[in-house]
């Protein structure tokens, strides 16, 4: 094996978190990964890595080749790239993750549109709204809708998304449709995502911060399925419009307390790890997804 092949394998292992998923990720058993680091470590005449049973971590001098391994790795693909014909075609294989209703709702035909341009690219799709490890999992980026805190990751912004509070017409002819925050103390409840908070923050009358937590009457870690029983009259959500938009529009939901909203916009990223140089192909997918949902956002609402 050559000194370039036993680079990509350590910080592949590194990355990857054991010996085990190093394997999987590279396609191969975990005795030739074991024997590729055995014999790197006796080439050195170094130990980078301490190993046990559970678990492994880098020595002194295992973080300091990981780190000149990944500069060089990057280095000789930003020269290879730059000498590369800018004109062929992409091709390989792509592995990301996206929630799952922004996934399928909005990701979706936008990654159908970039195969029709370059159709020699295979999608590997995680759709799931569990934050993952990307580099545990070894994927090559993924779609996150927050505010992201994780200085591990290089973020790109793709897009924003604006938070509603939502119900059916039909529900504020029943419970009242609240002009302002604490009017939503008296008889109104809320449908639940599972992965946010429960208290909303608003703006009281006098422009003070409240916390507003109303009873729940139903939870789940699906935002269509909400939007669905909130169209229904079952209570009010707080809602992204990306999902919200087509029933707001069809005057299936109303939107109520825009301006009371603390957080109102969200953006929408596509992340990958600081240690992780991109390929060629994951870097255009990333430019191409910026332009496409700076020209086709159709879930923008107007506040109220």
């Amino acid at each position: 094996m050559s000194q370039l092949e036993e680079m990509q394998c350590f910080v592949r292992v590194v990355e990857a978190g054991s010996i085990t998923k190093a394997a999987e990720q590279m396609n191969t058993v975990k005795s030739a990964i074991s024997k590729r680091l055995t014999d790197l470590e006796r080439r050195l005449g170094i130990s980078l890595l301490k190993r046990t049973t559970r678990k492994q971590t880098l020595t002194d001098a295992g973080r300091s080749y990981y780190q000149h391994c990944v500069r060089i790795l990057d280095d000789i693909y930003e020269v290879e790239n730059a000498l590369g014909n800018e004109q062929t075609s992409l091709s390989g294989r792509i592995r990301l993750s996206a929630p799952i209703s922004f996934g399928l709702m909005h990701l979706s035909p936008a990654l159908r549109e970039f195969n029709q341009i370059h159709p020699e690219i295979m999608f590997d799709i995680d759709f799931s709204d569990r934050h993952q490890d990307l580099v545990a999992e070894g994927l090559d980026l993924a779609i996150r809708i927050s505010n992201l805190t994780d200085s591990s990751m290089i973020a790109r912004k793709l897009a924003s998304t604006r938070l509603h509070i939502c119900g059916s017409p039909d529900y504020f002819a029943q419970n009242g449709l609240p002009e302002k925050t604490e009017d939503l103390l008296y008889g109104h409840v809320k449908l639940q995502y599972s992965h946010v908070s429960s208290s909303w923050s608003l703006l009281d009358h006098q422009g003070e911060i409240m916390s507003v937590n109303l009873p729940t009457v139903l939870s789940s870690n699906n935002g269509e399925y909400l939007r669905d029983v909130c169209v229904d009259g079952k209570g009010l959500i707080l809602s992204p419009d990306f999902i919200a938009f087509s029933a707001i529009k069809a005057g299936k939901l109303l939107t109520v307390l825009d301006n009371a909203l603390v957080q109102k916009d969200i953006g929408i990223y596509a992340i990958y790890p600081q240690t992780r140089f991109l390929s060629h192909r994951v870097r255009i997918l990333i430019d191409f997804l910026r332009d496409y949902f700076s020209q086709l956002q159709d879930w923008d609402i107007p506040v109220r």
